[in-house]
């Protein structure tokens, strides 16, 4: 679908969602239908281009962890380039730019260039994994709250306090964390989570190659392994996972929902 719109030279910072392309927002679908140039993500969904323009120019700038990648400083200044040319530039990312999307970070360049920039959010898979299996990130019995964190930090030093988070009651929401998982149940383990809190991986979430794994933290980079689950997944950690529906397929006694 593709509808007319006009707009003035900017940048769109847009979410294109999780994966499955009826997850899209109104406004997404605008900011793609107006753009002279889009720059799009390796996990965005091929079939929301066609939202966009016949006349618009596609350039593909992968970022994926662990593949290579576009570099950011080079996806930074073509962004620039292209709006002080008089374009409409639209960034399309998979999820929402905000959330471990380094949306922050481009807008921080591009308003110091003295360019609009207009955020749009997404669905970040953060809350369509969980969703697409059942599982609530709060409930009034088991977790009263949520946190989203990076399993990879952009430095050593910059990763997460992985004992404190374990002496929370709230639901762990990892992203980027398959790679590291056994570095991250270590410490967990050692902050004093149960070796019995039940864990969920889904991978690909919400698109036609979405896998998932039901374990427990005391098993999780075992099963994981034998899994062959990869990236992109979200690790969710807690007591919520036993709402877990398993897509029609029985969960073991132990994470049913009690």
């Amino acid at each position: 679908m593709y509808i007319q719109t006009t707009s003035p030279a900017k940048v769109y910072l847009v979410g294109a969602g999780p994966g499955d392309p009826e997850l899209l927002t109104l406004k997404a679908v605008r900011a793609i239908a107006s753009a002279d140039v889009l720059l799009v993500d390796d996990l965005v969904n091929p079939e929301v281009l066609g939202h966009a323009s016949p006349s618009a120019r596609v350039v593909h700038v992968g970022k994926r962890g662990g593949c290579q990648s576009t570099p950011q400083e080079f996806i930074e200044r073509l962004m620039i380039s292209e709006a002080q040319a008089g374009r409409v530039v639209t960034r399309l990312k998979g999820g929402d730019p905000f959330i471990f999307g380094r949306g922050g970070e481009e807008r921080e360049h591009l308003r110091t260039a003295g360019i609009e920039v207009e955020v749009v959010n997404g669905i970040s898979s953060g809350l369509a994994a969980p969703a697409s299996l059942g599982i609530p990130l709060t409930h009034r019995d088991w977790s009263q709250g949520a946190i989203f964190i990076t399993g990879h930090g952009k430095t050593k030093e910059a990763n997460p306090d992985w004992e404190t988070l374990a002496k929370l009651t709230l639901t762990l929401i990892i992203y980027m964390g398959v790679a590291r998982c056994r570095e991250i149940q270590a410490a967990l383990l050692a902050g004093g989570k149960a070796a019995d809190t039940p864990v969920a991986v889904i991978q690909a979430a919400t698109g036609a190659a979405q896998a998932q794994l039901i374990t427990t933290l005391g098993r999780l980079p075992e099963d994981l392994a034998a899994s062959q689950l990869g990236s992109p997944s979200i690790i969710v950690i807690g007591d919520v996972v036993r709402c877990a529906d398993f897509h029609g397929t029985a969960l073991p006694e132990q994470y049913r929902q009690m």
